[in-house]
């Protein structure tokens, strides 16, 4: 195990919980790119190209969503995931379980994208999420991702009970 790697998941990990739980979209987006972007690094360092390029790209779609969430950024973020996953269906790669790897991390990174940008409700953020979520956690156990798996499930805990505790509060 590389303990570098999976020191920077550990930090995604806790600093994307913390982004989870905020009021807005804002502090939200920018909380989740420092998240990120120790995912990308950490995805990288365990040669898992494809989540970390995923990471890399919503690194910077987040901080660029805080100011700009027009039709053109979606759609250009939305263009550098589809190029980045041609890139990757073009080059050599060994095993039908790749295949696999990529159409759940750039499935994932593309509802991420359109949530990210299009969306600035956080219970609808959230929502969305859940989906994107499951589909990295399928990417990170595929792939062999410790921290990526553990960052998943936190992810997928957090968002349901913050749901929950939304819900809960507007009963009362």
């Amino acid at each position: 195990m590389n303990l570098l790697a999976e020191s920077f998941g550990v930090i995604a990990l806790v600093v994307n919980f913390i982004a989870y739980r905020q009021p807005s979209a804002n502090s939200y987006r920018l909380i989740s790119a420092i998240a990120l972007g120790c995912l990308s690094i950490h995805f990288f360092m365990i040669e898992a190209m494809a989540g970390s390029i995923v990471t890399g790209i919503a690194f910077f779609r987040n901080l660029i969503a805080i100011r700009w969430q027009g039709p053109w950024v979606l759609w250009s973020f939305v263009a550098i995931n589809i190029a980045f996953l041609i890139y990757e269906l073009l080059v050599p790669q060994v095993g039908s379980a790749v295949y696999w790897a990529l159409a759940l991390a750039y499935s994932s990174s593309l509802i991420f994208t359109i949530g990210s940008i299009k969306l600035n409700e956080p219970d609808l953020i959230r929502r969305w999420f859940l989906l994107a979520e499951l589909l990295g956690l399928m990417y990170s156990v595929l792939v062999g991702s410790v921290s990526g798996t553990v960052f998943n499930i936190v992810n997928l805990t957090s968002i349901l009970l913050k749901l929950l505790q939304d819900k809960w509060a507007q009963r009362l």
